[in-house]
């Protein structure tokens, strides 16, 4: 937080390699930054705290450097005295100096990484443009990639999964700081510019130090839904159009152009406000204020560009030709200003804009903007679209398109990409619900039936029944329980949106925990009750089983088999252009059998579905749950796209984008398109570049098969079968602490029980992200390598060698354990089993829990071929050795501060200090859940 308190002039970060010295060269501006802000922010705590507040953060800091180096037990004792040794408020002041500064650090790393995709684009280009240059150079043609297109789907779903600590107040100020950098960089500043910005920055620096970071009051759903919508105006409305756009352009250089305009394959799709599964806020009436919230934000958007677009089109018809159906529409605007009598643009868009100002109001969304008169409202999205195009044809045939390509241009697309709805809401509830609302009504509907006693045949059977048959099930004359009622009226509202907002708005119905054919046929029935399915075979909606555990992973692909054949649910099928949906579960099934089994099953589950798919003639399209940390599946995208079996992408793939990791990718717009391209890149890749087969080779498999079975007795052997493990969890992580914080409308368990069965995934891992060790991103994998090689002395490390180096699937899950290792910190570990009371139960799960971190980290070296973590990712590997003299004091305190709280100290200031510490920690690990 001062010169003397850098990463770079730490004792332990200093070069001690050539490749280290270049890469600190080139990362010289990076230390620029983070030297500015860390002094900034020094003195912001120096004038605002004291100098004794100041210089007790540097003691912590150096000493917490000592400890970490190599566990030096003196560091240790003197930090527990210097710890022990403040007073309460002092330590919440510490703690926020470190958690700034991690935020601080955070910002000046995005700009450093933005500097860098800059710099790789060079001439322009990026990672979509390499793709397409790989496609030109395997043979694949424009027209080809055209077609490719012309059914593609790339859809990232923003969820409101509890993992962003930060509040919205904080990341404004940290994006004007980000600004602020991003100006210095790209602006040659005069000395008084630059004066001004330094000021500008220390004013932002301080705003943030007087400024709350933690929430005061819980998030609602629709909190939760302003939240996510900030993120279309930083970067989705605008970057999603300028993508599709710029991939358009792509294809037609150096050709003739294309006979239509690229199919709009980029789709933003959303949970929040949708999603029920163990949110009990999440009501028809919140689904309903969702969709107009989301329809509001979209409308003023087109209305806002269209204003300009007005502006803009100041052309006059005595000096340019328009076209006679320009002319029409210019006829039929309600704009009589004799200003714009003679320019036909003007008045077609002042018609335009009047219908679409009638249209919002016709929706009841709010809008700020009114017309010059009253306009009839649209229909439907389509007619706004002819309209617009009306005005693209005329410019066109006129020899203006060079216009035709500005604003008008990205206005269109936008259109096409977000119609009145603005993103694609998925709705989603626990398959049991479904199962106890149906039985309700079955029940009622047969007296004498018990449909919970029936099984599994018996219900498939009875179900199909009831699909085709056309009478009601529900009856106005039952009184039906609180939970059946809510459900069907969740049903009711997703009717109404489809005939208020198009079939766009809700497009999905996914069935959580899907275990059997019933689960997905229930859904049906209910659907059948609003309209959304009809007798004769067809569907509004897909309907799509999300396959969660280990256990139901490995019966995904025979559930699927049977439903595929089943006539009256194939038929609905069809009816959707023969494409089902299935979405794959990351996080559960690393609770359930570990991070190795998860990814395998997940592996396996998607060569299965990808065969059977291909039996029945059907598309598959995969929608994959994962998280931001590598325990929930997340890693790099790019990577997990392409790593896929053969078939599973073909063209198409949802992708959740979930809690922090929405902040990290898309607050910035040029980050945002980035990452929108490497999505679309990806599945370019993945879809065309890819080997076909849908397995590699057999011995490959075996040998996974295998690796998986013994990490997956190491890790259920843990976690399910270790007596005591439970009370060690609890004892030893901020797990109770956590469900304090106000980061999101939805509960930490999904029962009120200690059980990890019935812990949601999200605290799961976060509490092990925050304790440093990580458990869910590694565990097992040590010792499955260990005795794999005992079994198979024949093969050994060199065929786990050429494994990593031949097979992307296992090169991926071994890079995303190196760098949530890397992340880990075993000593600093140490002192959260501390916490644990019973001394025996925590040396026994503790040294357990060591012994495979140390056995993990040789032998995933050994395979990569490394001397050191994140030894092939210099970059990352820098971003995380500076982090660590920041990071380590945060745990620290948040040790002592537990210790405090659960010794029940009344002092509220304790629990707010353990509370910043999550935050701080959080920050400084950034993809935490």
């Amino acid at each position: 937080m001062s010169l003397q308190t850098l990463p770079s002039d730490a004792a332990d970060l200093r070069p001690n390699r050539p490749e280290d010295a270049q890469a600190l060269e080139a990362d010289a501006r990076l230390r620029d930054d983070i030297r500015l802000l860390g002094r900034i922010l020094g003195d912001t705590v120096r004038d605002q705290e004291g100098a004794d507040v100041f210089d007790l953060v540097e003691r912590i800091r150096q000493t917490s450097i000592r400890f970490h180096r190599d566990e030096d037990r003196p560091a240790r004792r003197e930090l527990e005295q210097i710890l022990d040794g403040m007073s309460t408020s002092e330590t919440v002041r510490i703690v926020r100096a470190f958690s700034y500064f991690s935020h601080l650090a955070n910002i000046a790393e995005d700009q450093n990484n933005i500097r860098q995709m800059r710099a790789g684009k060079g001439g322009g280009s990026g990672v979509l443009a390499e793709t397409l240059a790989k496609a030109k150079a395997a043979g694949i043609g424009a027209d080809t990639l055209r077609n490719f297109f012309k059914s593609a789907l790339v859809s990232p779903v923003l969820t409101a999964h509890p993992t962003e600590v930060r509040r919205k107040s904080t990341m404004d100020r940290e994006m004007e700081v980000a600004r602020l950098l991003d100006r210095r960089e790209r602006v040659a500043l005069t000395e008084d510019e630059a004066a001004a910005s330094d000021e500008q920055l220390r004013r932002e620096v301080l705003t943030l130090w007087q400024t709350n970071l933690l929430r005061r009051t819980k998030l609602t759903v629709l909190d939760e839904v302003a939240n996510g919508l900030s993120f279309y105006d930083y970067t989705f409305l605008r970057e999603v159009p300028r993508l599709v756009n710029a991939l358009e352009d792509r294809l037609e250089e150096g050709g003739e152009q294309a006979a239509s305009e690229l199919a709009s394959f980029l789709r933003m799709g959303s949970w929040i406000g949708g999603d029920r599964d163990g949110n009990p806020f999440v009501t028809a009436d919140v689904m309903r204020g969702t969709l107009r919230l989301q329809s509001s934000r979209v409308m003023q958007f087109y209305l806002n560009e269209l204003h300009v677009l007005g502006s803009e089109l100041s052309i006059a018809a005595h000096l340019a030709d328009v076209s006679g159906e320009l002319r029409t529409l210019a006829e039929r605007s309600p704009d009589t200003s004799p200003h714009r009598s003679g320019e036909p643009y003007r008045l077609a868009v002042s018609g335009i804009y009047a219908r679409l100002t009638a249209t919002a109001e016709k929706l009841e969304v709010e809008i700020t903007r009114r017309p010059v008169g009253k306009g009839a409202p649209y229909e439907s999205v389509k007619e706004l679209q002819a309209d617009l195009d009306v005005l693209h044809r005329s410019l066109i045939s006129n020899n203006a398109r060079v216009i035709a390509r500005g604003r008008l241009r990205l206005l269109r697309r936008a259109v096409d990409c977000f119609g009145f709805h603005l993103a694609r809401l998925d709705i989603r509830q626990n398959s049991a619900v479904h199962e106890r609302t149906i039985a309700e009504l079955m029940d009622a509907a047969n007296p004498g039936m018990s449909y919970l006693a029936l099984g599994e045949e018996a219900r498939i059977s009875l179900l199909t029944n009831e699909l085709r048959s056309i009478r009601s099930l529900v009856s106005p004359f039952v009184k039906y329980s609180d939970e059946t009622m809510g459900e069907l009226n969740v049903f009711h509202a997703a009717a109404e949106a489809h005939a208020k907002f198009g079939s766009d708005a809700i497009p999905q119905c996914i069935i959580s925990m899907c275990k059997g054919m019933s689960d997905m046929l229930e859904v049906a029935v209910l659907l059948k009750e609003v309209g959304l399915v009809h007798p004769s075979g067809r569907s509004a909606i897909n309907i799509v089983p999300l396959f969660e555990t280990i256990e139901d992973l490995q019966a995904s692909s025979g559930i699927m088999d049977r439903m595929l054949s089943l006539h009256d649910y194939r038929r609905l099928v069809d009816s959707r252009g023969s494409v089902q949906e299935v979405m794959l579960g990351y996080s559960d099934s690393n609770k359930d059998g570990g991070f190795v089994t998860s990814g395998w099953e997940l592996y396996k589950a998607e060569i299965g579905l990808v065969e059977v798919f291909e039996r029945h003639h059907v598309r598959l399209r995969l929608f994959h749950g994962r998280g931001g940390s590598v325990g929930r599946g997340g890693g790099p995208s790019y990577d997990a796209i392409v790593a896929q079996p053969g078939g599973a992408v073909n063209g198409q793939i949802r992708i959740t984008e979930q809690g922090e990791i929405i902040s990290s990718k898309y607050s910035n717009a040029e980050v945002g398109r980035n990452n929108l391209e490497i999505l679309a890149a990806a599945t370019l890749d993945a879809s065309l570049l890819q080997p076909s087969q849908s397995a590699p080779r057999r011995e490959y498999l075996t040998a996974m098969d295998e690796l998986s079975n013994l990490a997956f007795k190491a890790y259920r052997g843990l976690v399910y079968e270790t007596d005591g493990f439970v009370d060690y969890f609890w004892g030893s992580t901020v797990i109770n602490e956590i469900a304090t914080l106000n980061i999101g409308s939805r509960p930490a368990s999904r029962k009120k029980t200690r059980a990890i069965e019935d812990l949601r995934a999200i605290p799961w891992v976060f509490s092990w992200a925050q304790c440093r060790l990580m458990l869910p991103g590694w565990y097992g994998f040590g010792s499955a390598v260990e005795q794999w090689i005992a079994q198979h002395p024949d093969k050994g490390m060199p065929f786990l060698k050429e494994l990593y180096k031949e097979w992307p699937f296992f090169r991926m899950l071994l890079s995303n354990m190196d760098m949530v290792l890397a992340k880990s910190s075993i000593a600093i570990a140490s002192r959260y089993a501390e916490l644990v009371p019973d001394e025996a139960l925590r040396e026994k799960i503790f040294g357990r829990i060591r012994r495979e971190w140390h056995s993990c980290i040789e032998t995933l070296l050994d395979i990569m071929d490394q001397d050191r973590l994140l030894q092939g990712n210099p970059l990352l590997e820098r971003s995380v050795r500076h982090r660590f003299p920041y990071l380590d004091p945060l745990n620290h305190v948040q040790v002592e501060l537990l210790r405090e709280h659960r010794a029940q100290n009344p002092d509220e200031q304790v629990l707010r200090g353990i509370q910043l510490t999550i935050n701080g920690i959080s920050a400084g690990l950034r993809n935490t859940g």
